[in-house]
């Protein structure tokens, strides 16, 4: 029986050292060399922004290896990546270095925009830039020299007692605002789909607005027109709105009173414009020829006199007589003999040369009905 438990411990034993050989081997990459696995992927760094042999390499924030070699050469900083086997980098994906803690630790990363394209392969070659490094320490203890060397020392003082005046006794505001933005997040959390669909919607308004750039523009001028107007206005601006009130009174004033007198007036005014409507090329020619009438009534007044006036008239001696129209002379007829039948309608049919007057010469009344409907039937 203390056999069989003496040879279950030792197995437990070496079995538990064996798998932390295994795990220790397998995390430091001995594994992966030992049985062919993995690939090495080259990075060409100008620096090598706190990088050491050892450090980690991510992608999209997920362990994929580690850095297992660093040499110098004439590109700059030559930096070996051993990459898991199973792990897939888009080849146009850029490198950047990272800090992984404040104390300085640095790491790999690989960002590809998406995971479309050609995949890395072993021996493949990426290239960074200045842009791919950490801001170093110098840089930054330089930068923040100089920007403190920048301040003024009375100006500062006023901001931080500005700042201490805007936050004192302001605990409860401000907190108020604090809960506000948590509640604001919460309420996009809930709306995320709706937000979504509105950021992929807005390439269709902002291209709307793009291509309406120019009524935009010509909508701003005129805007900018009509204020500076009403800014060189102000006065008379001021003084309509003073007035405004009491006009708005006599106006009120003005249709109370007209409540009950307006619409009848309004009602019989039906039956003149139903005869102007049938009458509108006579009042249209009345409209044309008044203005020039009254134009020409100044001309009749004698200059420097206005008590006498000149008018002249021509008149046309003995016209002849009109026969179209009537019944011709030697088809006339005494009235005292029974055969005789008057020559119904008689009129003249040519009408004078010039100067047409009379009723029988004003243009007849439109039906509206029949021109509707297309005329004559």
């Amino acid at each position: 029986m203390r056999r069989g438990i003496k040879v279950r411990l030792i197995a437990f034993v070496l079995l538990s050292a064996l798998g932390t050989l295994y795990i220790g081997a397998s995390y430091l990459g001995f594994v992966d060399q030992a049985l062919g696995r993995g690939y090495t992927v080259h990075v060409v760094l100008p620096d090598s922004g706190g990088l050491y042999e050892g450090s980690e390499v991510t992608y999209r924030g997920v362990r994929i290896g580690k850095v297992a070699k660093m040499e110098v050469d004439n590109d700059g900083l030559r930096v070996d990546l051993a990459l898991e086997h199973d792990t897939k980098v888009p080849a146009s994906s850029p490198v950047f270095v990272h800090n992984l803690s404040v104390v300085g630790e640095q790491y790999v990363s690989f960002e590809p925009a998406s995971k479309k394209g050609p995949v890395l392969k072993d021996g493949d070659t990426v290239h960074g830039t200045k842009e791919s490094l950490p801001l170093g320490e110098d840089v930054l203890l330089q930068d923040l020299s100089h920007f403190v060397s920048s301040l003024n020392g009375s100006e500062l003082n006023t901001v931080v007692s500005e700042l201490g005046t805007m936050f004192r006794d302001n605990a409860n505001p401000i907190r108020s605002m604090v809960d506000s933005t948590q509640e604001f997040i919460e309420s996009a959390a809930d709306n995320e789909s709706a937000t979504i669909d509105l950021l992929d919607n807005a390439q269709t308004v902002l291209q709307t607005q793009q291509d309406h750039a120019e009524e935009i523009r010509s909508f701003a001028r005129d805007l900018a027109a009509l204020t500076g107007t009403l800014a060189a206005s102000d006065a008379d601006v001021r003084r309509i709105l003073a007035k405004g009130g009491p006009a708005a009174d006599e106006l009120r004033s003005l249709m109370k009173t007209l409540r009950t007198e307006l619409p009848p007036a309004l009602k019989h005014l039906t039956s003149v414009t139903e005869v102007l409507d049938a009458r509108l090329p006579a009042l249209e020619q009345l409209l044309v020829t008044f203005p020039r009438l009254v134009a020409a009534g100044p001309s009749a007044l004698t200059p420097g006199d206005q008590k006498f006036g000149r008018v002249h008239l021509n008149l046309n001696q003995n016209p002849p007589a009109c026969t179209e129209g009537y019944l011709p002379p030697g088809q006339w007829q005494p009235t005292s003999k029974e055969s005789f039948v008057p020559y119904y309608p008689a009129e003249c049919a040519s009408g004078p040369p010039v100067n047409m007057r009379g009723m029988k010469y004003a243009p007849d009344p439109i039906d509206w009905k029949k021109e509707l409907a297309g005329g004559d039937e």
